[in-house]
């Protein structure tokens, strides 16, 4: 008979962890009171914390502790990969009730631990506590660059092109079908998956910090609309984007088309695909080996001209309807605090 976490205790839970995520040579991890890495010469280190809330980030009664335990790496290790970066180890903190299942637990760390080892990103340490009802994540993740070679969101260049790595709006899509209980055929299953078990861009962030033509860089978590006018922000500069030029999934356009969604609302709107947004000027696009799509460029913070439309203080949406451009505006990216 498997043991809740009550039964187990503590220091039970902190022995299993420590089991299965031993530290690599050089490094002590779990077991002290601080982990103890050796000094990168001439490289920066990169930190990012994230944190998952049951009820906010995730439904218990839905997802697996696998691909949560996987989503809570992924989130952390995308940050380090939208730097350009290594990601070096993780800390992993948990708020817990008592009456979870030990089992639940060992899948949990079995899907945390598998997507790191893809990232060769060791478990260094953490903190676990108990919780009165619901389930609290908190991972922070180590990561390391040559010594100013970080791309940052501040580094859009007016005349750069507007890039994306992969497919858009299949998370966004993957939650709505879970919300409104869409039949899981294999299509929806495509986009639910997309969004339990997104894939950091770490390798590709890693090879578009080699091109000295890239310029800004993030991932995209709280949707393009909103991501993106972050990089505006940072850079004062503007943009315009080819609604065209979005890159959609066939599962997305065929579970849109089914529901009579708008894929283009959620692939803007929606966010956690992921993907790395970066700008790069094009000659350095001509060079670029990681798969991409070119969505856009970069301009002059400038006011909507004939045939566009103006959403926010610098993106332009063409081929976007007057109604589309103001859905957006209104809806914007993932906001935790925005009232509902």
């Amino acid at each position: 008979m498997s043991k809740t976490l009550s039964k187990l205790g503590e220091f039970g839970l902190i022995a299993q962890i420590r089991e299965r995520f031993p530290a690599p040579d050089g490094v002590t991890g779990i077991g002290d009171d601080c982990a103890i890495l050796p000094p990168a010469y001439s490289k920066d280190t990169l930190v990012s914390t994230d944190m998952l809330v049951e009820g906010t980030h995730f439904l218990l009664k839905d997802i697996a502790p696998y691909d949560l335990g996987w989503k809570s790496a992924a989130v952390n290790l995308s940050d380090i990969a939208a730097m350009g970066g290594k990601p070096t180890g993780t800390f992993l903190s948990l708020a817990l009730p008592a009456r979870l299942d030990a089992t639940w637990m060992e899948e949990f760390l079995h899907g945390y631990g598998d997507l790191c080892k893809q990232f060769d990103t060791p478990l260094l340490g953490g903190d676990t506590t108990a919780s009165p009802d619901r389930i609290c994540i908190n991972v922070t993740v180590l990561g390391e660059c040559p010594t100013r070679f970080a791309k940052k969101r501040s580094d859009a260049k007016i005349g750069d092109l507007i890039c994306v790595t992969g497919s858009l709006g299949d998370s966004a899509g993957g939650l709505k079908a879970i919300l409104k209980g869409v039949k899981r055929d294999a299509d929806v299953q495509k986009l639910i998956d997309r969004h339990y078990r997104p894939t950091p861009r770490v390798a590709e962030g890693l090879e578009l910090r080699l091109n000295l033509g890239v310029h800004a860089m993030m991932d995209i978590s709280d949707g393009l609309g909103s991501d993106l006018q972050h990089i505006l922000d940072a850079s004062d500069v503007g943009a315009e984007i080819d609604l065209v030029a979005l890159p959609l999934s066939l599962a997305l356009k065929h579970v849109c088309q089914s529901q009579g969604w708008d894929p283009l609302q959620l692939a803007v709107s929606g966010g956690e695909d992921y993907e790395l947004l970066f700008t790069c000027t094009p000659q350095a696009e001509a060079m670029i080996c990681v798969p991409h799509f070119v969505i856009g460029r970069i301009t002059k913070r400038s006011p909507v001209q004939p045939g566009m439309t103006l959403t926010g203080p610098g993106i332009v949406w063409r081929g976007a309807s007057p109604s589309f451009a103001d859905s957006i505006g209104k809806s914007g990216g993932f906001d935790h605090f925005k009232k509902k």
